[in-house]
């Protein structure tokens, strides 16, 4: 099997993911995967595919991630995951998309309005 190149997006996150067979060995950004991603929730959030379908530490990963915060990289890590599981079987498309993980979360950040505080919040009124 070759390389597998996916990509997966959240907010302005951006994660390009490589997949090879190999021994579950995740590096991101040049580094190892429990040093960029510290809290376990994050770390639980990019394996969730992976749990999924029964395919923990079977495959070598590569990941170059850009832009936002660290929950929306991790998050689109795991859409990028779920998108190479299925290219490498399709038989786990079914139990991927019934649990959301193929689903690009559209919800970005509202740009601010001229006139306005923040997106929505209006200055404060003063009647006198």
């Amino acid at each position: 099997m070759q390389i597998i190149n996916t990509l997966g997006r959240r907010k302005t996150s951006v994660a390009r993911l490589y997949m090879k067979p190999g021994s579950g060995i995740i590096t991101v950004n040049k580094r190892t995967f429990e040093d960029y991603f510290k809290s376990d929730v994050l770390q639980t959030i990019v394996n969730q595919p992976l749990v999924l379908v029964d395919e923990f530490g079977k495959y070598d990963l590569k990941v170059n991630l850009d832009g936002g915060g660290t929950t929306g990289q991790a998050e689109a890590l795991r859409l990028a995951i779920s998108r190479a599981l299925c290219e490498i079987n399709a038989e786990f498309r079914p139990a991927l998309k019934k649990e959301g993980y193929l689903t690009r979360d559209p919800r970005m950040v509202e740009r601010k309005k001229p006139g306005r505080r923040k997106a929505r919040r209006k200055f404060q009124f003063s009647k006198r």
